[in-house]
């Protein structure tokens, strides 16, 4: 029988000599200086990791089922989404998330001669309704479905100002609606707060906080909750973000008696993506797809590479649905559930991701809770200053984006292609809280180019 034990010949070299060895190679330049760097969240990165030196006492939860693909549908006429989705589910998708512009959605005629196995359909709903939860719930109960149905009101007043209704309202409907549905009926739709500028730890702080108003607020929740994730470009660092977004929910819902799990849907972050040289945007996604495979999404809606400036096309569709279905069936990126297990790096940033983030959740806590907060403006205040530090970093050319701040194309010409306004607008109205908007790097710089076509 041949001997399997290929490294019983080579002794095991100890962090201790691995620095020895980079210091002489250095020669006489200083370690940290030279190659330690600090990220945005205040994480020393080192050039190497060690198992004599990783101590990581991590249980990172993994799905038992691969991500499965999302497609992106807005309902503007029931016929058409049904026949979309019947489309796209036979050309890739796995699972179909349906934006509802209104209550008046007929359910049965959107979800008609759709299949119903190992198919996931998500219903976001941009309104509040029991009565159309209880529809939803109905049908559910009576085909069979998988069906999350996507109700944030935090959400929605952190993105418009305002409540659907009132606080006491809003809250009074989400305590009704978990009294009379057995559906997954919230969502924590924590992608806002990375594409407007926040922070790792900052996302992963407001996100627990997010969850734990719910998990105070609703008399009983038994049902998963799912979180909607944007996944940003510092590809390890996400993957550990996942991981730590998985630990400190569960951490959290075990001190409200809960085991049950989240789900999270991923989608690429529109903060990096460029109006010029848009084609470059196909590779962000494809990385920051793999990211939020590698760190353990349940679901993954990419994000076409002209969704900035396009409206909802065939093309750009099928183009986003090939990437996962490459990273899947070429790539194999479904067969392990746990591949970043073991990687000191990432095991590292993980446990340290999750503590930061946790000490920053009970300062949230200990101040009133992310609705205080967000009332008082101390949420909206802190993400702008992280905001503000990266697009410095990009308006000095430190944050490189190929095509848009380094070796653009001068004859690159937008102003024409364009269909939807890839810009933020601020429209003057009354609100309850500063609305955080989300705000690409590039905006400033494109602008200026627009104008000078």
């Amino acid at each position: 029988m041949a001997n399997n034990n290929l490294f019983s010949d080579f002794e095991a070299v100890s962090s201790k000599q691995w620095k020895q060895q980079i210091q002489y190679e250095l020669k006489g330049a200083d370690y940290n200086e030279t190659l330690v760097w600090e990220s945005p969240e205040g994480i020393k990165v080192k050039p190497f990791y060690h198992n004599d030196e990783t101590a990581v006492n991590l249980d990172a939860i993994t799905p038992s089922k691969p991500f499965a693909i999302v497609q992106n549908i807005f309902v503007h006429d029931v016929q058409k989404s049904n026949a979309r989705a019947l489309e796209t589910l036979q050309r890739g998708a796995e699972s179909v998330r349906f934006t509802l512009e209104n209550d008046a959605v007929s359910i049965d005629e959107l979800m008609q001669n759709l299949p119903l196995e190992n198919v996931n359909y998500y219903f976001n709903l941009p309104f509040l309704s029991v009565e159309f939860s209880n529809k939803i719930n109905d049908f559910t109960t009576k085909s069979k479905a998988n069906i999350f149905i996507q109700n944030d009101p935090i959400g929605q007043l952190v993105k418009d100002g305002n409540w659907f209704e009132n606080l006491e309202k809003d809250f009074e409907k989400l305590n009704t609606i978990t009294s009379k549905t057995a559906v997954p009926f919230l969502t924590i739709s924590s992608g806002i707060y990375q594409n407007a500028g926040a922070n790792i730890l900052q996302q992963l702080a407001y996100t627990l906080a997010h969850a734990n108003e719910y998990f105070n607020r609703i008399s009983a929740i038994n049902q998963p909750i799912t979180i909607e994730v944007a996944v940003g470009t510092n590809y390890f660092f996400e993957i550990a973000k996942l991981r730590a977004l998985r630990i400190l929910f569960n951490t959290l819902a075990s001190e409200y008696n809960q085991n049950f799990d989240c789900h999270i849907i991923a989608t690429p972050t529109k903060r990096n993506k460029t109006l010029y040289d848009y084609n470059v945007n196909m590779l962000r996604t494809t990385t920051e797809c793999m990211s939020a495979i590698l760190g353990g999404a349940d679901a993954i809606a990419n994000l076409a590479y002209d969704a900035i400036y396009h409206k909802d096309n065939e093309f750009g569709d099928r183009i986003s649905r090939n990437q996962l279905l490459v990273l899947k069936h070429e790539s194999y990126f479904d067969k392990v559930n746990n591949p970043a297990d073991g990687a000191y790096y990432i095991e590292t940033l993980t446990e340290q991701l999750a503590e930061k983030a946790l000490e920053l959740f009970k300062d949230i806590e200990k101040n009133g809770g992310l609705i205080s907060q967000l009332i008082d403006g101390t949420i909206q205040r802190k993400i702008n200053e992280s905001a503000q530090k990266e697009q410095e970093l990009f308006d000095s050319g430190k944050e490189v984006l190929l095509g848009t701040n380094k070796y653009p194309n001068k004859n690159d010409q937008m102003k024409n292609d364009l269909e939807l306004y890839p810009f933020v607008k601020q429209n003057a109205r009354k609100t309850l809280i500063t609305p955080i908007i989300e705000k690409r790097l590039a905006e400033k710089l494109e602008q200026e180019r627009l104008a000078s076509e």
